[in-house]
């Protein structure tokens, strides 16, 4: 399962959805949105955002329970 995490600097939801990721036993590979024209059209306004496999699973304040059904399928 490959977990990827679209983040900001200074986003503090970023900070915390990293933090709930690491809990649940996940590390994962963090994109910067402002270093990726890509990222950056897709994703701007929405970080962060949590990718598995390539699918988004959650994004901005991400809730606990749902995260985790989510990383489980």
């Amino acid at each position: 399962m490959d977990v990827e995490l679209v983040t900001r600097r200074g986003c503090h939801l970023c900070e915390e959805a990293l933090a709930l990721l690491r809990e649940l036993g996940q590390e994962p590979r963090q994109r910067d949105v402002d270093a990726d024209p890509e990222l950056f059209r897709l994703y701007d306004f929405r970080v962060p955002v949590v990718l598995v496999d390539g699918r988004v699973i959650g994004e901005g304040r991400l809730d606990r329970p749902a995260l985790l059904r989510a990383l489980r399928r």
